[in-house]
């Protein structure tokens, strides 16, 4: 199967890829503008062959550190935000003058959390790619860390580039950064083995895995994980590879690890509900709850209910957990949290009449894989 899955990444006809700071940027000497000809030569090369692309890129932070004299990324908020500032203006240069080079207009999108959390901004986001790419430019998405906080703030691009890659309708996804592939361990430890597919969750049971050491970036191969898992099992297949690999990885795609789409694509929808939308509250289930929910797909009812944590209107998205604390399932509440603790654990038979429907009905909710 992995052959499978690495014949149909080589043959998608619409792509998101990602770059880490790692791969483009160095503590002392700022951006690599060698390293980043290298990577728009292998994207350049994909597009004359009839794809789109979507680049994450990071490196906005890493590329504003040497002009203001810093000689490592900085752990404040503020002065990470004033880093990026400076960073953007020369990341944006440099792939302007570099795709210029094959008369390929790029085109820079800057979000936060925010725009992908919250369903209206999600839409936006989602029209502007959608134009953009008939318009044969090459989008170029950071997260929008001059204005991001600790609490909106995607925390590594890695995921962005998961969210991205749904958002866009993309065949595949592909992450690139300084280790070449996905090891059961720290590579640089010493006996660890290569891992070249991911088929299912079992492949990756027990599996311990080493952070980047530049100091650079804040995802390292764990982050690449969490966001292949996401889009895999939202029917995106994806390849880990080396950024010094990406020609073969937007060639023939035989480097790295592949982690092969699990089903059917999620809508748009049940997608931003599932992974991109935030939660306000959690809703806890007993385990006929659990099952019906699920195995069987069915809607939530209160008798199923054990308990409620947070703060939340009807509307709003709520995480439900299992009696172990798990997190199983998403979706839109139908009651506020003031209304439900008199409601739970009774069946609908016994409730008033206005109050006898789903907590959470089955066309709002997404089975999650736990959390």
């Amino acid at each position: 199967m992995s052959d499978q899955t690495r014949a149909a990444i080589a043959a998608a006809s619409r792509l998101v890829v990602k770059v880490g700071s790692s791969a483009l940027t160095t503590a002392g000497d700022g951006l690599d503008v060698v390293r980043l000809d290298a990577l728009v030569d292998a994207i350049a090369e994909r597009v004359a062959r009839g794809a789109q692309i979507v680049l994450v890129s990071s490196g906005a932070i890493g590329a504003g550190l040497a002009p203001l004299s810093l000689g490592k990324r900085p752990r404040d908020l503020a002065t990470q935000q004033a880093a990026a500032s400076v960073g953007q203006l020369a990341l944006a240069h440099a792939y302007a003058e570099s795709f210029g080079r094959y008369s390929l207009t790029v085109g820079q999108v800057l979000l936060t959390s925010d725009d992908v959390v919250r369903r209206a901004h999600y839409r936006n986001a989602e029209r502007t790619f959608s134009r953009l790419l008939a318009l044969g430019a090459v989008p170029v998405v950071n997260e929008n860390d001059t204005v991001a906080t600790e609490e909106i703030r995607f925390g590594d691009n890695d995921r962005l580039a998961s969210l991205v890659a749904h958002l866009i309708r993309a065949d595949a996804l592909v992450l690139l950064s300084d280790v070449d592939a996905l090891y059961d361990g720290d590579p640089r430890a010493g006996g660890t083995r290569r891992i070249t597919e991911v088929a299912d969750e079992s492949d990756l049971d027990g599996l311990s895995v080493g952070m980047s050491s530049s100091g650079l970036g804040t995802g390292g191969m764990m982050s690449k994980v969490a966001a292949a898992r996401t889009a895999a099992s939202s029917g995106v297949p994806v390849l880990i590879a080396a950024a010094a690999d990406a020609r073969e990885a937007l060639g023939t795609a035989e480097v790295g690890t592949v982690f092969r789409a699990a089903g059917s694509r999620l809508s748009a929808r049940r997608f931003w509900l599932g992974y991109a939308a935030g939660s306000t509250g959690r809703l806890h289930l007993d385990d006929g709850a659990v099952a019906a929910v699920v195995r069987r797909r069915r809607s939530l009812l209160a008798a199923g209910v054990t308990g409620v944590d947070g703060d939340f209107q009807a509307g709003d998205v709520v995480d439900l957990v299992n009696p172990a604390q798990q997190v199983v399932a998403r979706g839109v509440v139908a009651f506020d949290v003031t209304e439900l603790p008199e409601l739970i654990g009774r069946s609908t038979h016994d409730l008033p009449p206005e109050q006898r429907r789903e907590v959470v009905h089955a066309d709002d909710l997404v089975p999650l894989r736990h959390r």
